[in-house]
């Protein structure tokens, strides 16, 4: 399984970037997916997850009504939609699939098979 994240730049503060994140190599509906993301100097988080069928979510409290996961079984891909970019969004976030079940587990890196390169969202204010 490969995972390769893209959409990443530059962006003023209250601005909107959309992550994509394609998948490879797997049978991709197997999977649930999650965007964490690692801003210098601190441990990587969940931001937000997406079950394997698409009927659940859940996201940190810090990005809730701003960010919105969602995937295209069809395509093999999964997005992450951030408006309202924040400066303390700057961060270097990555995607990544998991085989587990649809638990709490899903913040934890450990529960996660395969992982995306990451990609780097800077937001300027």
């Amino acid at each position: 399984v490969q995972l390769q994240a893209s959409g990443g730049g530059l962006v003023q503060a209250g601005g909107s970037l959309r992550l994509s994140c394609a998948f490879s190599g797997g049978t991709f509906g197997r999977y649930h997916l999650g965007w964490f993301r690692q801003a210098p100097g601190k441990e990587r988080e969940l931001v937000a997850a997406i079950s394997s069928g698409g009927a659940l979510t859940d996201y940190a409290d810090s990005v809730k009504g701003r960010f919105t996961i969602s995937r295209d079984n069809a395509k093999s891909t999964v997005f992450l939609q951030m408006n309202s970019l924040k400066s303390e969004d700057t961060a270097v976030y990555y995607c990544a699939a998991s085989s587990g079940s649809w638990s709490v587990t899903l913040y934890r890196m450990r529960s996660y098979d395969y992982w995306g390169q990451g990609t780097l969202v800077t937001v300027s204010s």
